[in-house]
């Protein structure tokens, strides 16, 4: 059951008043005190949609030993599944990369996904198109548990496609989760969002691995943010390479990774 601090805090979110986490840690005694609604009507809201809250006062919030700035320290999350897959980060492992891979990095990702499973690892990723896809799915198709952040609401799934597989992770003893209870104002506010969901990647996974990824300005930046975010924390970093894959552009970012103290991701590496 939701708590009454998460339900106020979901108020105060859907309300326009709490607008980010800086603000709300910045105060956030007064605002919890100040604050005065009827909150039935947004636990029937809740309830009609199945969506579950988990506020950062809760006993089951995930613990964050991460030198974290107030923007980056999540309050309140909205989500449907097993929320207590974020408790153990040694148990989790990010998987990101680009929307458009190819047909042999697909199979190559799937292989690495597939031994996470058997190894019993929990698979991280941001349902994203592409290298996200692929390690959700491959996850399930194996049976294993795999954790996904969205930078939308729950109510309304990006891309709209996953939406059916967002529902398969949460049945399927997963997890999907996200910050966000109301649609975003503006196109640069929704581009902050993307920004936003990667360093959740990175703070809940102990490790991270980067399937494939331009450089910066040669195409998808979101797993360049993850990676950032990743090192930041202090988080393993791992990369997938081989010497073919020298003057592929889609290697690019993995390359750059490499030179900047990343590890190249092998079979044996693997066993963590």
């Amino acid at each position: 059951m939701d708590s009454e601090t998460a339900l106020k805090l979901y108020a105060l979110k859907k309300e326009g008043i709490v607008k980010s986490n800086a603000a709300f840690w910045r105060g956030y005694e007064k605002i919890l005190q100040a604050a005065d609604f009827d909150l039935r009507p947004y636990a029937r809201e809740l309830e009609e949609k199945k969506i579950n809250l988990l506020c950062a006062f809760d006993a089951a919030f995930p613990r964050i030993d991460l030198p974290l700035r107030m923007s980056e320290r999540p309050c309140l999350f909205a989500y449907r599944g097993d929320i207590s897959l974020l408790k153990n980060p040694d148990r989790n492992v990010a998987v990101v990369g680009v929307l458009n891979p190819s047909e042999e990095i697909i199979a190559r990702e799937k292989r690495v996904v597939a031994t996470l499973v058997e190894k019993g690892f929990v698979v991280v990723s941001g349902l994203a198109r592409g290298c996200d896809t692929v390690a959700h799915r491959k996850c399930l198709a194996c049976g294993g548990k795999t954790v996904a952040f969205l930078p939308t609401t729950l109510s309304d799934i990006y891309p709209k496609e996953n939406a059916v597989l967002a529902e398969k992770i949460a049945e399927r003893g997963g997890l999907v989760v996200s910050e966000y209870f109301t649609e975003a104002n503006t196109k640069q506010e929704g581009i902050g969002r993307f920004i936003a969901r990667d360093r959740l990647q990175a703070m809940f996974a102990s490790r991270i691995i980067l399937i494939a990824s331009y450089l910066k300005g040669e195409g998808d930046s979101g797993s360049r943010h993850a990676m950032e975010r990743a090192k930041a924390y202090g988080r393993e970093r791992f990369v997938m390479y081989r010497e073919e894959d020298i003057d592929d552009p889609q290697f690019g970012l993995n390359r750059q990774i490499l030179q900047d103290g990343g590890t190249v991701l092998t079979a044996k590496r693997l066993a963590f």
